[in-house]
């Protein structure tokens, strides 16, 4: 195998076995300047979060006198700006510079610009084109596949996020909550500690969408979730569970303490349509009150129900039973 082809097979290789940009660019870079003699090449990223190119990936060292890639990079009128826009490669400044291009869904696009310096200013040969052409088109694939492994990573943390979060409110959903506390009733159930559960549901949150429309609504949600979210400890956890039904998770006997905290903090909320926002609220506590989840939340909507009774912003506990004689 004579020398460019065994270049060329390292490249392929290269492509093959990494994912990593730095790494794969970076190699690819090394041996296209081996192959076409460059001492320096670099690759130039189009970012589609940006309008400008950047250098992302350099190997090697410029000649003296040669142009700083950055500064051609950074120059709209500049031949790598002019190369991303044509998408022709062109001479210039001792660099030779090619379009890096991926075709998806029968669409050409850019990704990037490959520059190679050289000693001269010649035309590159046939052979040339035809060595640049192969590197441009796998160091344009291996820029592609990492943005595409990006996008599914992003995209599957994405879905991940939305199947356990409220999207409204950001927090916690219905399916997460009854989650953490199988979890925390577990955990407290082999340490012979405590879990306090509160629910709490938004006073008049029917009228404010009749009066104010239901945009007003989600904007009491999110404030109320705010508030939740703001008001609770690190290993406290808020969820919705309802249209206006939030309830916390809280290991420990702290349940009645940070509830109420839950209350003042929405008692500092502005008005909405005309009328105060506040919360009623019921807490229970694992044993005393309930030993599984579904008696604890039952014993905390007992007791939210006393609040309700009581009146708007109230927080209240189940009612304890009187001990036998």
């Amino acid at each position: 195998m004579d020398r460019l082809a065994d270049l060329l097979a390292q490249a392929a290789a290269t492509l093959a076995a990494t994912d990593d940009l730095d790494a794969s660019v970076g190699r690819l870079l090394e041996l296209a300047s081996e192959a076409l003699g460059a001492p320096y090449a670099a690759v130039t990223l189009q970012d589609p979060d940006r309008a400008q190119l950047q250098v992302e990936i350099a190997v090697g060292t410029p000649a003296a006198g040669q142009p700083d890639v950055e500064a051609l990079a950074a120059d709209p009128a500049g031949p790598i700006a002019g190369t991303a826009t044509d998408r022709v490669a062109r001479m210039g400044d001792g660099f030779v510079h090619v379009p890096l291009t991926v075709t998806r869904g029968g669409i050409e696009q850019l990704v990037g610009v490959l520059s190679l310096a050289r000693a001269a200013d010649a035309e590159p040969s046939e052979e040339e084109r035809a060595v640049l052409g192969a590197f441009a088109a796998l160091t344009a694939t291996a820029i592609d596949r990492f943005r595409l492994g990006s996008m599914v990573a992003e995209r599957s943390e994405w879905f991940e996020r939305m199947a356990h979060t409220d999207p409204l409110t950001g927090l916690a959903n219905d399916r997460t909550f009854e989650r953490i506390l199988e979890l925390e009733l577990a955990r407290a159930g082999r340490q012979g500690g405590e879990v306090s559960l509160a629910v709490f549901d938004i006073d008049g949150l029917t009228e404010m969408n009749a009066a104010a429309g239901h945009a007003a609504g989600d904007d009491v949600l999110r404030a109320v979730a705010a508030v939740l979210a703001e008001s609770v400890r690190l290993v406290d956890t808020v969820a919705r569970v309802g249209g206006d039904e939030f309830v916390l998770v809280a290991p420990g006997s702290a349940g009645m303490a940070v509830a109420q905290r839950v209350l003042d903090g929405i008692a500092r909320l502005p008005m909405s349509a005309g009328r105060p926002v506040t919360v009623s609220a019921g807490v229970a506590r694992f044993p005393v009150d309930g030993a599984s989840a579904e008696d604890l939340r039952a014993a905390a909507d007992a007791a939210l129900e006393a609040a309700r009774a009581t009146g708007p912003g109230v927080l209240a506990g189940p009612p304890r039973r009187a001990p036998e004689a």
